[in-house]
Parts: C-alpha cells; structure tokens; sequence
C-alpha cells in the first residue's frame, strides 16, 4: 500500500463513488438488507473495483472502521448512559415539564434549539447530540409531539456550531490555511450560524416533524414505559448543572488553548495542561457520567447494583449505532484511500471559478465524494490557500471565505457520512426518512451559510 498509487482519472472515480453508494441504498431501501453488513459488503466491492491492492483492503476497512470508532464509540458509550442515568431518575421529565413551563409548550423546540447553540459552542456536534438526547426526548413526549420537530432544532443547532464557529477543528484549520484571524472568523460565524440555524433547523425541523410524524424511540428507556417516573425524581436544576459540566470542562480546554495559540499564556503551564486534559471530550463526558451516578442514583438513594444495571442496560441499543456508524466511517476510508476526493479536488480547483466560489465548490464535491466534514474542509482549504492568498483580501473578506469553505463541507450528508448513520439511527429513523430530513437540512444549513458569506464578502469588499 505505501507504493501504490492510484491510476484511474477523475471520470472513472466519480463513476465509481456514484455506483457504490447506489448500492447501499438499493441494498439498504429495496432489498432491506441491515446497513451494517450492506456497508462492509459495499466497501469491500468499491475498494477492489478501485483498484486497492487485495493485500491492503482489509487493512484500509479497519482503518477506517478504527478511526471512526476511536471518535465516536467512547462519546457515543459515555453519552448514553448518562442519558439512561437522566432519564431513569426522573431528571429529563423534570427538565422538560420547566422548560414548556418556563418557555410555553408552542416555544419549546425554539428553547431546545437555544440551549443546544449554547452548549455547542465548546462541544463537538456528536458529544452535544447525545448529551441533550433524553431532554430532547422528554420533551416530546411530554408534548405528546413527533421527535423530529424537536431533534432536528437541536442537532441542526450543534451542527451550525461545529461547522462555522472557531474553537471547532474544521474552521480554525480552515483560518490557518487562509492566515484568517480567529477572532473575524467568530464573528462573521456568528452572524452567519444563528439565522441559519432558526430558517434550517428550527423552522425546518418543525416542518419535517409535521410530515414525518415519528415518534420517540426507546433507546435511551431500554423498552421500559417513558412516563414511568420513580418516587423522588432528581429536580431540573440537578440535571442542568450536570448538563453543564462537559461544557465548562470543554470550554477550559478550548478556551486555554486559544489563549496559549495567541501567547496571552505558557502552553506548557501545569494550568494549561490540567484544563487541556480534563476538557478532552471522552475525559470530561467520563467525569460528568460519574458525577451523574452520585447525584443522580447514590445521592438518591439508588444502590450500586442497581446502578450497575442501569449503565449496563444503556450499552445495548446503542450497540448498533456505533457499529453502523463505524461502517460509515469505512466506507469514507475506502473512497478517500481509492483517491476519488483527490481527483474531483484537482479538477475542480482549476474551474477559473471567483476564489470564495471555488472554495465552497471544492469543499462540497469534497463532502460529496468521501463523506467526511473535516476532510473536506482542511482539503479544501488547502488546496485553495494559494488563490486565496494571492486575492489580497481584507480580514472580514478572508473570515467569509473561511465560512464559504466550511458551508460546503456539510452539504448533503448522505450514506458515507458517519454522521448520517448517527443521526438517523439516534432519532429512529431508517434511511429514506434520514435522507429526506438529516441530508435536507445539512444541504440547507450549505447552501444559506454560503449565500450569507457571500454577501457580507460583497458588502465588506471595501473595508481594510
């Protein structure tokens, strides 16, 4: 595999990329066959069609699998037994009941979709996601409402927070190809991500939760009845302050290393170190389940093997999800190792497209092509950085690129997005129904957030 190179032009690629993720919806949809052995088989069939030496296909499987699992088993495992933990002791019922009292019944997915902006600010779009689960989840039940008009606010909410705000990886990467101030690109990101996220997740999600009427799946109660509530439930302000915890911890993390990045602060200070590692996502989500189990079961008085069971009782629905979402992420390796995101990126670099333009154009095939958000956007921000540089753009113009860039790195989540997979499997729905909704509203959340950059880059031409 280190000698091996890819001999196949972009037209065959695509041709290749185009017909596997045909399969697994024909697979998938038509033929019912479970999504999990449909992605190993697929990925299988497109890395030898591609070309991949027999002797380095399994190995390029696992690595994708692998990679994929390193980020999301743990945050997925953590999250969803302090999800278990939340809901069987009554704190997501509490919380939902004072949210619809405090916000009013018609306000509360718009209350969801504010408090998962704010805790999406320090925390990763899947760590958010499974965190604000049972809230999420309570609340519709409490509204006797479908799941999605209350889901897609609140994932499209930490999903504008990942893609467009600096301290996330994609756009802070994404400043440093473009030599984009960081502090313009939270700013233009701000003024971009909220009224994307009201018109495609709130909005939006209140129309899917009319015309996909799902209800709320039971992977967080193991089966057991929703409204079942035990003899002292933990109150809201319990759960809240353990809400909070992965964010403060998150946000010491981010925050210390930007401090450290401007040398306002010694990176290798034991402060600075302590704060990176608490605040490392596995970390902190391991902490606040902890923290959970005392105040949430113990403090209860709830005893150690019946909080054994109730942990041990999350693993197993989510099982699938994280196996599923770990064959996504395997089939993104295998279309990123066979080289089709390379070949599409060099063609559609040379379009002779305006500069924040082709970055959104680049990035998007990018997404497109391997599945992957991050990828796209540090590919094509690389591979855009020398057109950029040369455009001899003003600080507000480069932070508007950076958002052009990181919009069309999210456009049209699909089958080999492990997100996807995440997304439709947390929220009950098969993949038709994920398609219709998730990749709708991630394709809205692309194509908004380019139109407003590229009207703040026409109005700010002239400053600087």
């Amino acid at each position: 595999m280190d000698t091996w190179e890819q001999t196949l032009g972009a037209g065959p690629l695509l041709g290749i990329a185009a017909g596997a993720i045909a399969l697994i919806l024909v697979l998938v949809i038509v033929f019912k066959l479970h999504a999990f052995l449909t992605l190993v088989l697929v990925s299988i069939v497109t890395a030898l069609v591609a070309g991949i030496p027999v002797s380095g296909v399994v190995d390029t499987l696992l690595d994708g699998f692998g990679g994929t699992l390193a980020s999301v088993a743990l945050l997925v495992g953590l999250g969803a037994m302090l999800g278990r933990l939340v809901e069987t002791s009554g704190g997501a019922k509490s919380l939902a009941d004072t949210m619809v009292r405090v916000f009013g019944e018609k306000r509360a997915p718009f209350a969801l979709g504010v408090a998962s902006l704010i805790m999406g600010f320090p925390i990763f779009f899947d760590a958010g996601l499974v965190v604000m689960l049972p809230v999420i989840f309570a609340v519709a039940r409490r509204m006797n409402s479908p799941v999605l008009a209350y889901g897609i606010p609140a994932a499209g909410a930490f999903s504008v927070m990942h893609v467009f705000l600096p301290p996330h990886p994609g756009p802070i990467a994404a400043s440093e190809f473009y030599d984009a101030q960081v502090g313009f690109v939270l700013l233009v990101g701000l003024i971009i991500a909220l009224p994307t996220w009201y018109v495609t997740g709130y909005l939006l999600g209140r129309y899917f939760g009319k015309k996909f009427p799902l209800s709320v799946p039971d992977i967080l109660s193991g089966g057991k009845m929703a409204d079942e509530q035990p003899a002292n439930p933990a109150g809201s302000g319990v759960v809240i302050a353990i809400l909070l915890i992965p964010m403060i911890l998150i946000f010491g993390n981010t925050g210390s290393s930007m401090l450290a990045s401007a040398g306002a602060v010694d990176a290798e200070s034991t402060v600075v170190q302590v704060l990176s590692f608490l605040g490392e996502t596995p970390v902190a989500l391991l902490l606040t389940t902890l923290v959970a189990l005392w105040a949430l079961g113990t403090r209860r008085g709830v005893g150690g093997s019946a909080l054994e069971k109730t942990v041990e009782g999350a693993l197993g629905p989510i099982c699938s999800v994280v196996l599923i979402t770990g064959a996504g992420g395997m089939f993104g390796g295998v279309l990123r190792t066979s080289g089709i995101g390379d070949a599409l990126a060099d063609s559609m670099s040379n379009l002779g497209l305006p500069v924040i333009v082709g970055c959104f154009v680049v990035a998007a095939v990018l997404r497109v092509a391997q599945g992957s958000a991050t990828v796209a956007l540090t590919t094509a921000a690389a591979l855009m950085a020398p057109a950029v540089a040369a455009g001899g753009f003003n600080e507000f113009q480069l932070a508007t690129i950076v958002i052009a860039t990181a919009a069309g790195s999210v456009i049209a989540s699909h089958v080999n997005d492990s997100g996807f997979w995440l997304v439709g499997r947390l929220m009950g729905m098969d993949v038709a129904t994920t398609l219709k909704t998730w990749t709708v509203n991630q394709t809205a959340i692309a194509v908004m957030g380019f139109a407003l950059a590229w009207v703040l880059f026409g109005v700010t031409a002239g400053l600087g």
